[in-house]
Order: structure tokens, then sequence, then C-alpha cells
């Protein structure tokens, strides 16, 4: 009986481990960076521990812990990967490449909490040939890496914002608060831009210029620019940018 128990277990546990969405999501980081967001979340929440009234505050954490729950989060940006992206198939063997692989590395420390401390004040200026500048200007227009940033931005600074609104209601409603959001999205990618072939040549700096052109050609190509979208889109709903407190909320359990 327990060998049929374990063999039943096996069986049902099959398509989970064969779903090719979720092996993507765990060959490309995604489950690290959250972790890594959390760590940014903590360190803001202290920023702005002594500076706030203590029932804002708290009202911030409380909204910040519920919005971004690490479970609800993977779920989320799960479901965004999955109505987002039509095939994992292409995106998913290039991300578990011996390439992809040393991409996620590369990416995973630049996104580690004291990596973003030791750079808090700038990257430094990175020297680079023309021709590695060339393909880091490829991969910039290809990667929505400014965008991505924006909206990590706009989900911090959300949490905030909710929460005065929670304190004084009607402050941010309605459409005002939706035309901030994207005004504050295009300004965020603005800023983003302004630097981001040097922010690129200093997180990818551990490619050789094959393997950034092997990079370049995977963002350029329809997979991998079918990836990026979606991905994009799975961070948003991932990270709930836009989304008040309320509309996460669970439902209420019927008796």
């Amino acid at each position: 009986m327990r060998a049929l128990s374990l063999l039943l277990t096996l069986l049902l546990s099959l398509p989970a481990l064969g779903d090719d969405y979720l092996l993507l999501y765990q060959a490309a980081g995604w489950p690290q960076q959250r972790m890594h967001f959390s760590d940014a979340l903590q360190a803001t929440q202290e920023r702005y521990r002594n500076n706030l009234p203590p029932a804002l505050f708290q009202a911030l954490v409380d909204n910040s812990n519920q919005r971004f729950a690490p479970q609800a989060v993977d779920q989320r940006a799960q479901a965004g990967l999955r109505a987002h992206l039509a095939e994992p198939t292409a995106a998913l063997e290039f991300f578990q490449s011996v390439l992809g692989r040393k991409i996620v590395s590369a990416e995973l420390l630049a996104t580690r909490s004291d990596q973003l401390a030791r750079y808090a004040s700038g990257l430094p200026r990175i020297e680079a040939s023309a021709t590695r500048r060339l393909l880091i200007r490829h991969l910039a227009q290809a990667l929505p890496a400014a965008e991505a940033g924006a909206e990590v931005s706009l989900a911090l600074a959300g949490v905030a914002a909710d929460s005065l609104s929670q304190m004084l209601p009607g402050l941010l409603g309605g459409g005002n608060a939706l035309a901030l959001l994207d005004s504050q999205r295009q300004r965020l990618v603005a800023q983003v831009n302004g630097d981001i072939d040097n922010t690129l040549l200093h997180v990818y700096r551990e490619l050789s210029d094959a393997e950034l052109q092997e990079f370049v050609d995977f963002a350029q190509a329809p997979a991998g620019q079918a990836y990026y979208q979606a991905a994009l889109a799975a961070l948003r709903e991932g990270l709930a940018v836009g989304r008040s407190s309320e509309s996460l909320a669970p439902a209420p359990q019927g008796i």
C-alpha cells in the first residue's frame, strides 16, 4: 500500500515538474529576484520608520506585507507569464543553456542587497570597445530593462501612496491616481534610460563579446521579444502595480 501511494504521488507530481512555464519561471531567476525585492522592500520600510507618524508607518508596513507576500507575488507573476507568453519553450531552452545560466547569475548578482548598497551613489563608468558598446546598445533596445526598473520603483512608491490614501480617503483617487501613475512611469523610464548602456555594461561585464552577441540575437528574435514583453507584464502583475490594497485583499470565506 505504501509503495502504491508513493507511485500515485509521483504520477500526480509529473505535470507540475514538466510545466514549462514553471520551469521557465525558475530558470530565469524569478524566485531569487522576488527575494531580492523583499530585501529592498524591508530597506524601504526602514527608511520610512523615522519619517512618518507611527499610524501611517504601520499602515505602510501592513499594506506592503499584504501586497508583497512571497506566495502571492509568485502566483500573480506566474499567472501573468502564462497569460502573456503563448509559447515558453524557446525561452526555457535559452535560460537553461550555459549562457542563459550565466546571464541569470549576472542579473541576480546585480540586484543583491549588498550590491545595491555598494553602488547606491551610482555605478562606476565602464570602459568598453566600440564593438562592445554597439552590442550593449542593441541589447538596451531589445530588453525592457528601463521599463522593468520603473515598475519596481512604482511598486515601492505605490505602497506609500496607498497607505496615505487609506489614512486620508479621496486624496489620491480615481482618474487622477491613474494619470499620476502613467506620468511617474514615463519619468522613471526616461531617467533609467539616461544611463542604461553603462548599467548593462556593468551588469553583463563578465560576458564576452561573443556571448553578448548571442544574448542580443536571442533578445531581438521573435521568441526573445515575446518572452521579455510577457516578463514585463508578469512583473507588473506580480508586484500589483497600480492596484489598491483593497483589490488584493482575500475574499471573505462563506459560512
